[in-house]
C-alpha cells in the first residue's frame, strides 16, 4: 500500500529495503515511544524513502533513532530549544527544516509537525502520515508547508 501511494505520488523516489520488526521495534527502545501503525507500516514496506533530491521524505529506521537521540541529549540544543520529547523525528526537507509525529500527552502521535530549525517553531501541516505525504507531493518547492 505505502510503497504504491509513494510511487504514485512522487516518480522519482528511492525505496530502501524493507525493515524488519525487530528493527522497528528499536526505536520504540531506543526514543521510549511507541511508533504509530502508519511509521511501523511503512517502515515495514520499505526502511525509508527520499525524493529525487535526496530529501528524507521518511528515513530509515536508523536515522529515525540516530537523529532524534542527537536531539534530545545534545546540550546545546536543550539550551536553545524547547524539549524535543514529543516529536519523533522522521523526515526533512533538505534545508534544515526536519517532519515529526507529534504525541499529544496521554496521546498516541499520529499527527505531522514542521520543526523550523531557525525559530524552534513546531507547526501541525498534516493529520496523518498518509496526508503529510500527499501534501508534500501536491505542492511545489522544498517550503511547501509554509
Amino acid at each position: 500500500m505505502w510503497r504504491e501511494l509513494i510511487g504514485r505520488l512522487y516518480s522519482d523516489a528511492e525505496f530502501a529495503a524493507p525493515a524488519s520488526d525487530e528493527a522497528i521495534d528499536q526505536i520504540e527502545q531506543r526514543l521510549g515511544q511507541t511508533v504509530p501503525d502508519e511509521l511501523r507500516e511503512l517502515l515495514r514496506e520499505t526502511g525509508g524513502v527520499q525524493d529525487e533530491y535526496g530529501s528524507g521524505l521518511v528515513w530509515s529506521v536508523q536515522e529515525i533513532i540516530e537523529q532524534n537521540t542527537e536531539f534530545r541529549r545534545n546540550a546545546d540544543f536543550a539550551e536553545l530549544y524547547t524539549s524535543f520529547d514529543q516529536l519523533m523525528f522522521m523526515g526533512d526537507n533538505g534545508g534544515g527544516d526536519l517532519f515529526a509525529l507529534f504525541k499529544a500527552p496521554g496521546g498516541r502521535p499520529g499527527e505531522v509537525v514542521v520543526w523550523d530549525h531557525e525559530t524552534d517553531e513546531r507547526t501541525r501541516i498534516a493529520k496523518s502520515l498518509k496526508d503529510y505525504l500527499e501534501s508534500r507531493a501536491g505542492s511545489d518547492g522544498d517550503e511547501w508547508y509554509k
